[in-house]
C-alpha cells in the first residue's frame, strides 16, 4: 500500500484558486461564512450557524484549543538590515509552557528571514513592557536540518518568554493572504476557545465557531470536547516535490487526556460518530489511533511518549485493530506510565489510499492547491475533492 500512496503525483491535485476568491478579512460575524456540505456526493450550502441543525444529534465534535503566538520577530542588524525570525517550536526548555514562563533565557527552532544579512553576533530586540524598557539579546546559534535554533537572552528576571513574546512579537498570517497583521488580527485569528499556547498558525476551522453556536449545539445535545495540537509553519509549505513519496511531512506536538480516550472508547463502542474540527484535530486522532495500533503490534516496544510517523498507517502489518481495540491499548500504556494524559509528536501522512481508524466525518476550511491538506480531504471524500472545491 505504501508505495502506492508514495506514487501519489501532486499535480493531480492542483486547481485554479484565483487570487480574487481569496478573503483577505474574515467575516464581521464570525458564524456568518458560508458552510457548504457534502454527503454522499450531495452538495448544498448555508450559513454556518446553521451547522448544529447538520450534524447528527448523537455525535462528538473534537476541537483543537490551540493559541497562536505572536511568533514573528522583526530585528534590524547593526548596518540596517531587516532580519525576520519566525518561532517554530522550544527547544530548551522543550515544553511549551514551561519555556514560555521561563525567565532569563530560552532556545527555539526558529526561521531566518533573510538571514545572509545577519553577519554575526547577537542582534537586539527591544522591548516596551509595563513601561519599562528590555532588551532581549537574540543569539544565532546553529543551523538545523530545516531551520535554525535561536537562542533569546535578557537580564530581567520578573519579565518572562511569554510576556516578552507577546509584547514584541507579531501574530504570523498565512502567506497567502498577502497582507500584514494588523490589530484587529489578534483576536480574529484565535478560537474563542484557543486556550494552550503555541501555534504559529490558527486551526481556522474553529474560527467560525460562536457561543451562540455552541448554545445551539448544546441543546441538541452533541457533545464538545477538546485536544491540542501545535501548528507548525509547515502546514503553510506546499508539496514541491513531483511525487508525495519524496515530500518530509512536518512533525507536530500534541496532547489529550487520558479522561478523553476513556470517553471515546465509550462513544465508539455505542457506534456514535466522531466528528473533528479541522484537519488539525484530525491528525491528533488519528494519530492516537496509529499510536494503539503500534502498541498492539509492537508489544515489547519501549514506547515513552506518542510517536506516529509519516508513513506508519501504509507499513502496519494486517489485519488492522478496531478504533476500541485501539484505544484500549493507549488506555492500558497510560495506566501503566501513570499519565494523565498522552502526548508526543506526530508526523501523519493522511492521503488517498489512507485506512481512516477513528473519525467519522470532518468541519474544515478552504485548502490551498497542492497542499497536504488538500490529500487530506481527498482522502475523506474520494475523486469528488475536484467538485466540492470547484463549487466553493
Amino acid at each position: 500500500m505504501m508505495k502506492d500512496v508514495q506514487k501519489i503525483n501532486i499535480e493531480d491535485y492542483d486547481y485554479e484558486l484565483p487570487d480574487h476568491r481569496i478573503a483577505r478579512f474574515p467575516a464581521v460575524v464570525r458564524d456568518e461564512a458560508k458552510l457548504l456540505e457534502y454527503h454522499k456526493g450531495k452538495i448544498s450550502h448555508s450559513s454556518f450557524r446553521n451547522i448544529p441543525e447538520v450534524l447528527p444529534a448523537d455525535a462528538m465534535l473534537v476541537f483543537n484549543n490551540t493559541r497562536v503566538i505572536h511568533a514573528r520577530l522583526h530585528l534590524t542588524t547593526p548596518t540596517g538590515a531587516k532580519v525576520e525570525v519566525l518561532c517554530l517550536e522550544p527547544l530548551h526548555p522543550q515544553e511549551y509552557q514551561l519555556n514560555f514562563s521561563n525567565t532569563g533565557e530560552v532556545r527555539w527552532k526558529a526561521l531566518i528571514g533573510n538571514n545572509k544579512r545577519w553577519k554575526r553576533g547577537p542582534l537586539v530586540l527591544p522591548v516596551t513592557l509595563a513601561g519599562r524598557q528590555i532588551e532581549v539579546h537574540v543569539h544565532r546559534i546553529g543551523r538545523l536540518e530545516d531551520a535554525f535554533e535561536v537562542g533569546f537572552t535578557w537580564a530581567d528576571s520578573e519579565v518572562s518568554f511569554g510576556e516578552l513574546l507577546a509584547a514584541a512579537g507579531i501574530i504570523p498570517l498565512p502567506p497567502y493572504l498577502n497582507r500584514d497583521a494588523t490589530e484587529s488580527d489578534v483576536e480574529r485569528y484565535q478560537t474563542i476557545y484557543a486556550r494552550w499556547e503555541g501555534s504559529v498558525a490558527a486551526p481556522t476551522a474553529g474560527l467560525h465557531f460562536t457561543d451562540r453556536v455552541f448554545e445551539a449545539l448544546d441543546e441538541r445535545g452533541i457533545q464538545r470536547r477538546f485536544v491540542t495540537l501545535h501548528v507548525g509553519a509547515g502546514t503553510f509549505l506546499p508539496v514541491k516535490t513531483e511525487t508525495i513519496g519524496d515530500h518530509h511531512m512536518h512533525e507536530e506536538t500534541i496532547r489529550i487526556e487520558a479522561s478523553l480516550i476513556t470517553e471515546l472508547v465509550a462513544h465508539k463502542k455505542a457506534g456514535n460518530p466522531i466528528i473533528p474540527i479541522g484537519t488539525t484535530s484530525t491528525r491528533l486522532l488519528e494519530s492516537v489511533y496509529w499510536f494503539g495500533a503500534r502498541l498492539l503490534h509492537q508489544p515489547a516496544a519501549d514506547f515513552r511518549q506518542l510517536e506516529v510517523g509519516q508513513w506508519t498507517p501504509y507499513t502496519l502489518p494486517k489485519p488492522l485493530p478496531g478504533p476500541v481495540e485501539s484505544l484500549q491499548a493507549v488506555e492500558a500504556f497510560l495506566r501503566k506510565q501513570d499519565k494523565e494524559y498522552l502526548e508526543g509528536q506526530t508526523s501523519l501522512m493522511i492521503a488517498p489510499g489512507y485506512p481512516f481508524g477513528l473519525i467519522d466525518g470532518l468541519i474544515t476550511n478552504f485548502h490551498q492547491p497542492k497542499s497536504t491538506l488538500l490529500l487530506l480531504i481527498a482522502a475523506i471524500i474520494g475523486p469528488d475533492w475536484k467538485k466540492v472545491y470547484q463549487y466553493a
